[in-house]
């Protein structure tokens, strides 16, 4: 596939390693050091397409010892947020305008969070949004969020 831009074209230069994905979770970590305080992982990311999950660990947990709510959120925007940069063409910028989430029930296990955008073929300015779904491992969802997207050209240098 025709990279995108810089961000995908990083994900295409892992793709050779065997553990691909997780460097570049740890490469998106490091870019924005505040995700890798859940530790969150891809299983699956591709322009109009990202999965990643955190792990049901103390450093994540709330006072009843189950996924903190922030926690989620913060997966939800890992998420989110690099399916945008790695979908969006590379005349193409983006910013999220806020986010509403649910949170529908307790994580009491791992988490995944998808997220899933149709038409990414943005050419002029637009608000997009996002939805994201954080399921714990028996399917259940536990956390919905809907993330406005502010996608504009980006300004000529």
């Amino acid at each position: 596939m025709k990279t995108r831009n810089k961000t995908h074209a990083l994900l295409q230069k892992f793709e050779k390693f065997p553990a691909s994905l997780w460097l570049f979770s740890k490469a998106i970590c490091f870019k924005a050091p505040y995700f890798g305080s859940i530790k969150p992982v891809f299983t699956e990311i591709r322009p109009g397409f990202a999965k990643a999950t955190i792990k049901k660990k103390r450093r994540v947990h709330n006072h009843i010892s189950t996924i903190h709510a922030i926690a989620m959120a913060n997966l939800c925007e890992f998420v989110g947020g690099t399916l945008m940069e790695i979908s969006i063409a590379k005349n193409m910028r983006w910013i999220p305008k806020g986010m509403d989430i649910k949170y529908l029930a307790k994580a009491q296990t791992n988490v995944t969070a998808t997220c899933e955008i149709d038409d990414f073929e943005w050419q002029t300015t637009q608000d997009v949004e996002l939805v994201v779904n954080v399921h714990d491992i028996n399917d259940q969802l536990v956390a919905n969020a809907k993330i406005p997207m502010y996608v504009s050209p980006k300004p000529q240098r």
